[in-house]
């Protein structure tokens, strides 16, 4: 009978990360990690643009708390115990360093996510840490006679004293159905952090161009963010926009995608300044058409169209600017209308808002409230975080707790 302590059911960040805290805590602890894709850790791989956003440079749990849409509270008390610093401390002394950028994402000094990976699976080998790919789950029983769970793969009938779940989130709920059969509750699953589509091509002729900090809102809602936006040739991106999606995730897929986005262009700016940032262009350049001097810091041709979109002649000239020219012009920039109809995955990092229902959860230990032995770690849970490396951490934190509360089990 193939037997185990602890079956860890899915072989990405959390699962990995859970099972080599395990081995640290319990040496002798027979693990076995079941992937059903042919490799491991492949959303390690391909986050931050291949180069791995570990984690966030935010050490105050409390604000750190605060970038988690779903499960803010819930992951707050764990985030003291470990948050970022541990998460660095730990890669340190595996002998990655990890680095901050601008915005305060973290990455290895290598910028290369294989160095993580290689990390991960040195230590599977190191700690015996048993890992099966291309092998998927058909079935969850608990033995109670037994007094073992057992797992049903389309390889293997496994056996295992404890069972920590770790298959990441899915885009439907269908992909919870073994859960479901053993009646554990699930939130129905919708996308978070995508880009908003422009089916109009309003801006997509612009493709590449960006603002440092601009402000996405969303029309007829509380939603809204701050940060870099970018114009792509389906509609924009950038870390506003996907923080707009993380945080709207629930409300923008009944609205079935389709929704008005108002974007501040100039955030830096308030209009008494660009009041007279705009009567000083025309004391210096009376001649000047208005489309070719850009103002406040934008890309010259966004602004060209914009310009253009608040209706001023293509030769009108900074002279010729009036209170409603000057008006219609701080409109755009300003409060700049999107009509979006539709959605585009941002890149390889798709993140589901759903999950396994966290009032089910003992969020000391991350057991199951209905069920013993059986634990929850990552994504599967119905956490999720705005872009920027929080999701990751919310990986190695309930990672953390899990391997904490399997241990327990374990003595």
């Amino acid at each position: 009978m193939n037997s185990f302590d602890t079956i860890i059911i899915g072989g990405g960040a959390a699962g990995v990360f859970a099972a080599i805290q395990l081995a640290e805590q319990k040496p002798k602890a027979r693990i076995l990690i079941v992937e059903k894709a042919s490799n491991p850790l492949l959303k390690v791989k391909v986050s931050g643009g291949g180069r791995c956003n570990v984690t966030h440079e935010c050490f105050d749990p409390q604000l750190m708390a605060q970038q988690y849409p779903r499960g803010s509270k819930w992951i707050k008390p764990l985030l003291f115990e470990f948050g970022p610093l541990q998460t660095i401390k730990w890669f340190r002394e595996k002998g990655i360093e990890l680095h901050a950028e601008s915005d305060g994402r973290m990455f290895p000094t290598t910028n290369q996510s294989q160095t993580i990976i290689d990390c991960f699976l040195n230590c599977l080998q190191q700690y015996d840490i048993r890992l099966n790919t291309s092998e998927a789950i058909t079935q969850l029983e608990f033995d109670e006679q037994l007094a073992l769970w057992k797992v049903t793969t389309t390889k293997n009938l496994l056996h295992t004293k404890t069972l920590l779940m770790a298959s990441g989130g899915h885009p439907k709920v269908e992909g919870y159905q073994n859960l479901s059969k053993i009646g554990i509750a699930i939130v129905s699953p919708v996308p978070s952090l995508f880009t908003f589509n422009d089916p109009k091509n309003t801006l997509s002729d612009l493709m590449g161009l960006s603002v440092k900090l601009g402000k996405v809102k969303i029309a007829g809602t509380k939603i809204q963010a701050t940060g870099p936006v970018l114009i792509t040739h389906w509609g924009i991106s950038g870390p506003a926009v996907l923080k707009c999606s993380a945080i709207g995730a629930a409300l923008l897929a009944e609205k079935k995608y389709q929704f008005t986005a108002i974007i501040n262009w100039v955030i830096d700016f308030d209009e008494n300044q660009m009041r007279n940032d705009v009567e000083s262009a025309q004391n210096q350049f009376p001649k000047t058409r208005v489309r070719n001097k850009a103002l406040f810091q934008l890309p010259t041709r966004l602004w060209e169209r914009l310009v253009d979109l608040a209706q001023i002649p293509v030769d009108f000239t900074w002279q010729q600017m009036n209170e409603k020219t000057t008006s219609k012009l701080i409109n755009k920039l300003t409060a700049f209308e999107l009509m979006v109809a539709g959605k585009t995955t941002y890149k390889e990092e798709f993140v589901t808002a759903g999950g396994i229902d966290l009032s089910e959860i003992n969020a000391k230990t991350m057991e199951s409230l209905k069920h013993t032995n059986i634990f929850f770690a990552g994504e599967i849970l119905n956490v999720d975080g705005i872009t920027g490396g929080f999701n990751f951490q919310n990986a190695w934190t309930t990672g953390y707790f899990a391997a904490k509360g399997i241990a327990q089990k374990l003595k």
